[in-house]
């Protein structure tokens, strides 16, 4: 059989978003469960839309996530080409010169104004879609050499006539689509870049992908694509196209759309787990044979079957990424939590029970470092009398000060005052670490030391 090659290839228009890091991921996982290879490539020909370091963020992030390309523009295999589009115009030249000789494809001179006008009389004659018409503008031989003279054309295919390009989708199942349905499509724009039709064919072929896998807006280029495969003799790769990611009110997932943060560099510097949204990702549109959740990135790998991808659109659910997030930094051993963080001046013992206490209850490495912004405090500040305070003041004067006995001289207080819930806690929390919300109460206490803590009870 031939080694499964897939590959994800995005545009550095902009920065990684949820929607391409799962598109990059099942692409990754497909390729790695067959044992085969995944490539990166960048479509860098959009000039005015790249942004600086839009390509580093998509291969940076997509390797903090713990999907690794095999190949990418920093790791090229020579013998298949370039891995930026920018640095293969003169191949791209060279196949449509080739499809001019052989008649597949033919200069069009139409304005955009001409364009316009021809779509204007296809939607008054009840057309549901415009077509090109290869024959609908007439100009003279000279008129056409004057404009091919000032580079005023471009390049359109030369589509056969009732061809049917059917596939069968690897998500979808059978596709068909009639090239009468399509029209000839431009394969070479007026300022001499290739269009992405045409283009992503070239990369494909030369790169020996065997499955392209991408999201659902891409079926209706898929027949151009297999057009071009077809005219050219190539051997066409296996298509597939996931569903989409709508928000947890069923709608398309938009940049535009505030509420959800969609941008993988985000959860990355608010300190998420990053294999935690690796396992969510891979749960948004797939499902386990025994419907797992917690997964490794090995389990994942071995598991992951495309056939058990949804056809149905799947829901961002924050709060269960978030879940995620907090499942893995709880079962993280210690000394790795303390890697992530700065926790200068202070021993070993009060690190591990610090970081014990914290990661119970953290989403995010961001939330346990913030904590520990609290224990650099020593300030003391003058409250409220409250009963509940004085009482657990005098029986805590009475205990030695380690986590145990700090939870004895709570459960006294409750005891003697009859208080419990939010009742006996909040007062206790907001006079001994300033602070209304938390951990478990007695650790919280102690971490500040006997010195503070009954200075501020004082």
């Amino acid at each position: 059989m031939k080694r499964i090659r897939t590959r994800y290839a995005p545009s550095p228009t902009g920065f990684l978003h949820i929607g391409g890091a799962r598109t990059a991921l099942f692409t990754y996982l497909y390729a790695k469960h067959a044992g085969g290879d995944f490539i990166i490539r960048t479509e860098d020909t959009d000039i005015a839309r790249n942004i600086e370091n839009g390509e580093d963020s998509q291969i940076d992030n997509l390797e903090w996530l713990g999907i690794i390309a095999d190949e990418s523009p920093r790791k090229p295999v020579e013998k298949y080409g370039k891995y930026r589009q920018s640095e293969k115009l003169d191949r791209y030249e060279e196949i449509i010169e080739e499809m001019l000789e052989k008649e597949y494809a033919y200069k069009a001179y139409d304005t955009p104004q001409e364009i316009d006008k021809q779509r204007k009389e296809q939607e008054k004659s009840g057309m549901f879609s415009f077509r090109y018409d290869r024959n609908w503008l007439k100009i003279s031989n000279e008129e056409k050499q004057e404009r091919e003279k000032n580079g005023k054309y471009a390049i359109r295919v030369a589509l056969p006539k009732n061809k049917e390009y059917s596939w069968n989708d690897i998500v979808r199942g059978r596709i068909s689509v009639n090239s009468d349905e399509i029209g000839d499509f431009v394969i070479r724009k007026q300022d001499g870049y290739p269009t992405y039709n045409f283009s992503v064919v070239v990369d494909d072929h030369d790169m020996e992908i065997t499955h392209v896998l991408r999201g659902e807006e891409h079926i209706t280029n898929t027949p151009k694509q297999m057009a071009i495969y077809d005219l050219l003799n190539w051997e066409e790769p296996e298509f597939g196209h996931f569903t989409i990611i709508t928000n947890m009110e069923g709608k398309k997932l938009s940049k535009r759309d505030h509420s959800v943060k969609q941008f993988i560099e985000d959860y990355k510097n608010e300190g998420y787990h990053a294999h935690a949204i690796f396992n969510f990702l891979t749960l948004l549109g797939w499902t386990h044979p025994q419907a797992k959740e917690m997964l490794s990135h090995q389990e994942i790998i071995e598991s992951f079957d495309y056939k058990r991808l949804s056809k149905s659109p799947s829901k961002f659910d924050i709060k269960k990424m978030d879940w995620f997030s907090k499942e893995y930094i709880k079962r993280m051993e210690n000394s790795e939590i303390e890697s992530k963080l700065n926790l200068e001046n202070k021993d070993k013992s009060w690190i591990d029970l610090f970081i014990e206490t914290y990661k119970q209850n953290a989403i995010t490495f961001d939330q346990i470092q913030k904590a520990f912004e609290i224990y650099k405090d020593s300030s003391i500040k003058k409250i409220e009398k409250n009963e509940v305070v004085k009482v657990f003041a005098d029986k805590l004067n009475q205990k030695n000060f380690t986590p145990e006995e700090i939870n004895e001289a709570i459960k006294e207080t409750k005891e003697i005052t009859g208080m419990n819930g939010k009742n006996l806690f909040m007062p206790i929390r907001e006079a001994t670490t300033y602070q209304s919300h938390g951990p478990e109460l007695a650790k919280a206490i102690y971490l500040f030391g006997e010195e503070i803590i009954k200075a501020r009870l004082k």
